[in-house]
């Protein structure tokens, strides 16, 4: 078969996959009519991961695993935009790694609307400006991200998915890398590249800014002062600047998970994770009585973590992070148990338990 006959062949292929989309379009929108008849959430977490699954499991073809993922997140994209001009609120500036765990999770097709705060966020979605949105919650490197867990302590709204995003820093300039004099970051990137920093620029000055993107920004307006920026690939075109050196965080692996907030939480899927917060009675062995709920019922719980109330001196609010859903019997029965030993008992919400 000739190149031209190849070609032909294509393009007969991409005309019936657009005829096959649109036909997709059309039931989306069906759905989106019945979802606000009914008054259910538009975005569904549990039905997008059954899908990719699904998806996953019946591919015979050449496409690996992460281009399925990537192609069907943006066709759910823009059934999401189809069905609803969806919103979504994210810890910006544009270029931050939340803006891209917000384009990951929700593609490029809805709004993505970026916040100057994490509290703004949850504001955003609290107003119903936003309908959900992207906060994060914790970095493998650097550990929880304490202010997005007081602000659940008083906020109506549910975790309803996690998203996981694999956190790899570049080095960025417009500069040669002889000319750099300083190195702009925020404080946990600086953080997470430490050591090939002191190994590669021992005596260059390192200032600390609001966000990577800032960094990108002010690499680029300070070129001539000998600046430069660490950051995401996504900051560098933003910017236009040129990456010098990519992965240059000292941990490989590391990763930030953030949350997808919303008014409500997500039905089971049978591979979930339940985030709570509880605050103990104040008499001895109240922590251990409380842990003992989970204990009995084997209930794994694979993340805790303390905070003052900030209602009450040497009180503390425990995070807690466990497998199941809510609604699954043992884990019922350990939230009913375990509200016999606290003075506060709240069920930040029950998602899937991704791992990708």
């Amino acid at each position: 078969m000739s190149l031209d006959d190849i070609r032909k062949q294509i393009d007969l292929i991409d005309k019936d996959l657009l005829n096959l989309l649109s036909q997709r379009a059309d039931l989306v929108h069906e759905v989106g009519v019945i979802k606000k008849r009914d008054g259910l959430q538009i975005y569904a977490p549990e039905r997008e991961q059954a899908l990719l699954d699904r998806l996953i499991q019946l591919n015979e073809g050449r496409l690996p695993e992460k281009s399925i993922k990537a192609i069907y997140r943006e066709i759910m994209s823009a059934a999401l935009a189809l069905e609803d001009d969806l919103k979504i609120a994210y810890l910006g500036p544009e270029g931050t790694w939340t803006h891209q765990a917000s384009i990951k999770k929700f593609g490029h097709s809805v709004t993505h609307a970026p916040q100057p705060n994490i509290s703004d966020v949850f504001d955003q979605v609290v107003r119903r400006h936003s309908d959900y949105g992207i906060v994060p919650i914790e970095n493998s490197t650097d550990g929880a991200v304490f202010h997005t867990l007081d602000l659940f302590v008083d906020s109506p709204l549910h975790i309803c998915a996690q998203i996981l995003l694999r956190i790899e820093h570049s080095m960025m300039a417009s500069i040669p890398r002889e000319e750099i004099k300083t190195l702009y970051s925020h404080p946990q990137a600086l953080g997470q590249c430490r050591n090939w920093i002191s190994k590669n620029f021992p005596n260059a000055d390192l200032v600390e800014v609001s966000s990577t993107t800032k960094a990108a920004e002010i690499a680029r307006d300070n070129a001539s002062a000998g600046a430069a920026a660490i950051g995401s690939p996504l900051a560098a075109e933003l910017y236009d600047l040129k990456i010098l050196n990519e992965s240059i965080q000292d941990r490989a692996t590391n990763t930030t998970r953030f949350l997808v907030i919303g008014e409500k939480t997500c039905p089971p899927t049978g591979n979930d994770r339940t985030s709570i917060l509880f605050a103990i009675n104040d008499r001895p062995g109240s922590l251990v009585n409380a842990l003992q709920a989970f204990e009995h019922l084997h209930i794994n719980l694979s993340k805790i973590e303390s905070r003052p109330s900030k209602r009450k001196d040497w009180e503390y609010i425990f995070h807690v992070d466990l497998s199941g859903h809510g609604e699954d019997e043992n884990v019922a029965k350990a939230l009913a148990e375990l509200s016999n030993h606290c003075s506060l008992v709240k069920v930040l919400g029950s998602y899937p338990d991704i791992a990708e």
